[in-house]
């Protein structure tokens, strides 16, 4: 920063700005380097806990790209892409498979959605005024975000063997944890004077819901809805791990089995379709949150 010119006179109060101008842009740089430093010391001290060896990883790491290479090629020797047919020699199966995760997802999704829509109004301050229901509700709702789907697949899968079912309870579970906390938090942002309105009419709780809060929050929760379905397409793939039905189950068989070939037309085939249901539910939330209009 350039200093004042030389003719302001030392009582001018312009002197006691800029001093304090300088030192506070001095204060700033001095938390900024004493912030990189605790940032520098906590990723040692992760990696050194959590066992990172930056040369074991350098060591490795082309062993990582000889497996990309591997899986990019047919048994043959050939790159997939010189034989389509060879490399996807069982897309009627993988399409069949991949169809199942995306309906796990859709119907995970719903059920989920669904116990949030009626959770997050209980767990809203400025809706639910006892705060023993806003607690309980708000504590079931962390446990059930908190704990992986993974696990709760796991626990299903030993409950009701395998399949599909597994998997849809466990996103149905973390989809109504997540949802509900994002869903009570567009709650709490609402304009209170329609709800001040149904009540001075005499309107119950169940009516101050319905005709005051669901008209201002309808939109974003189709569109948090939706940004979930797209996470639950993902997560359900990999639920498939642990037998939780899916393409997932076959993915890693093709991986215990070494089939390089099929890996990659497996991953393919997740990706493309994650994709095209990114494209299609990022149209839909932008229309329902009234977005710019997309190409």
């Amino acid at each position: 920063m350039q200093p004042l010119p030389s003719d302001y006179p030392l009582e001018h109060p312009a002197h006691e700005w800029h001093a304090a101008y300088v030192q506070a842009g001095v204060d700033k740089r001095r938390a900024l380097r004493w912030g990189l430093l605790m940032l520098v010391v906590c990723v040692a001290v992760s990696a050194r806990v959590a066992e990172i060896s930056p040369l074991k990883l350098w060591e490795h790491i082309d062993a990582l790209g000889s497996y990309v290479l591997r899986i990019l090629h047919l048994e043959s020797g050939q790159w997939v892409i010189a034989d389509p047919l060879e490399w996807f020699w069982g897309w009627k199966k993988w399409l069949k498979l991949m169809l199942e995760t995306v309906l796990m997802a859709y119907v995970g999704t719903v059920a989920g959605a669904l116990a949030a829509l009626c959770s997050c109004f209980l767990a809203s301050k400025n809706i639910t005024r006892q705060a023993w229901v806003v607690f309980g509700v708000r504590r079931a709702l962390e446990f059930a975000r908190t704990v992986p789907e993974l696990v709760f697949a796991l626990i299903f899968v030993l409950a009701f063997s395998l399949g599909p079912l597994p998997g849809i309870l466990a996103l149905a579970i973390h989809t109504a944890g997540a949802l509900g906390k994002l869903f009570a938090e567009v709650v709490e942002n609402i304009d209170m004077k329609p709800v001040d309105g149904v009540v001075a009419s005499g309107g119950s709780w169940l009516h101050v819901v319905r005709f005051a809060v669901l008209p201002q929050v309808a939109s974003n929760f189709a569109s948090y809805t939706l940004l979930r379905f797209e996470i639950n397409v993902r997560s359900a793939a990999v639920l498939g791990f642990v037998g939780a039905g899916g393409i997932g189950q076959t993915l890693l068989e093709v991986i215990r089995k070494f089939y390089y070939a099929d890996i990659s037309a497996i991953l393919l085939l997740i990706v493309l379709c994650v994709m095209l249901i990114d494209g299609l539910t990022e149209r839909v939330r932008h229309r329902l949150i009234g977005g710019e209009h997309l190409p």
